[in-house]
């Protein structure tokens, strides 16, 4: 039996015998699949992990911490984590991407704000896996290993390699400064859907314990669209307030706030473009390639804002005219 008719078994069983439809729900990036389920009048979600490439237990586990801190996730209707098998209560079909329209994007933002500052006010040590120096470290090591060497084909001068340790370093220093909350570690406007109560919040099964600018990076520099800086100063200016306000861990000075914001959102967006070659070249996913330029021009952004970002800057302009390795296309 695949894994398809595993899982209409399952809902069949779930279901109590009625009869469904199910049609494909969203993409992901890993190796879950998620289907809208409809039977007797309403729509449901389920998810097909499988085992032996994920584990649901986080999902549910964090579905649990989340909707204790008040924020709207899907509730688990059922679960077979032995065949890796979640039914999810659907939270809707409209993302915060999708509906973006040039006059609704304060209020969701605001929504979203104050979503993350319930989130973080309800951090607690030991509950979630630390992000640590080596998770920080082994997230940064994508960008040489899977962006420049294996999808742009470039092999590091020794002398390269060592000057992008020493900018590793120096950005891993600036992390590990941080105050430490709870951290979605995908909280970006693709994850969020529009609803009620505003926002649903999803993807959230990697969540960890850590610095507490990685949301705020990620929700601003967002993966599939870009804002002008204006607009993600007075977003990341708004969080800052909110989270003073609830008493969280920001820095008292908003300048060195936006530091940690600009240098964790670096490690991040290094990170990913590791994250979208890896996902081209090794899961056969190419989709996600196609946003690689985004991420460069907000690596670009940091460095030409730090000094001590410089030698990244010259090695990206050594690798701005290399052409992507044979078999890449967008």
């Amino acid at each position: 039996m695949d894994r398809l008719e595993a899982l209409d078994a399952w809902l069949g069983r779930t279901l109590g015998g009625r009869g469904f439809t199910r049609e494909p729900a969203s993409a992901d990036a890993s190796f879950r699949r998620y289907f809208r389920v409809a039977s007797g009048g309403r729509t449901l979600i389920v998810m097909d992990a499988p085992p032996e490439r994920e584990d649901c237990r986080p999902f549910v586990r964090v579905a649990g911490l989340m909707r204790a801190a008040g924020l709207h996730v899907p509730e688990i209707v059922a679960q077979d984590l032995a065949q890796g098998f979640l039914l999810l209560s659907d939270l809707g079909k409209r993302t915060y991407l999708q509906a973006f329209d040039g006059t609704n994007e304060d209020r969701l933002f605001r929504d979203a704000t104050r979503a993350l500052v319930d989130w973080q006010a309800a951090s607690r040590e030991g509950e979630l896996p630390p992000y640590d120096e080596a998770l920080l470290r082994r997230e940064l090591s994508l960008f040489p290993e899977w962006y420049v060497g294996r999808h742009l084909g470039v092999t590091l001068a020794p002398s390269e390699r060592e000057a992008l340790e020493e900018v590793f370093g120096r950005i891993l220093a600036r992390n590990l400064s941080e105050p430490r909350v709870f951290v979605h570690r995908d909280f970006m406007p693709r994850n969020l859907m529009v609803s009620e109560p505003n926002p649903g919040v999803l993807d959230f099964q990697d969540a960890v314990h850590g610095p507490i600018s990685y949301d705020v990076a990620s929700l601003w520099r967002d993966a599939f669209v870009s804002w002008e800086e204006e607009r993600v100063l007075d977003g990341t200016i708004r969080y800052w307030e909110a989270a003073r306000a609830r008493g969280l861990p920001v820095r008292a000075d908003f300048a060195e706030f936006w530091r940690d914001v600009e240098w964790m959102g670096l490690q991040r967006h290094l990170k990913v473009l590791g994250i979208f070659a890896r996902i081209h070249h090794r899961d056969g996913k190419p989709g996600y390639v196609g946003d690689t330029p985004r991420f460069v021009a907000y690596v670009r952004h940091a460095c030409a804002r730090y000094g001590e970002l410089r030698p990244l800057a010259r090695l990206l302009d050594r690798l701005e005219g290399v052409q992507p390795a044979a078999g890449y296309t967008f």
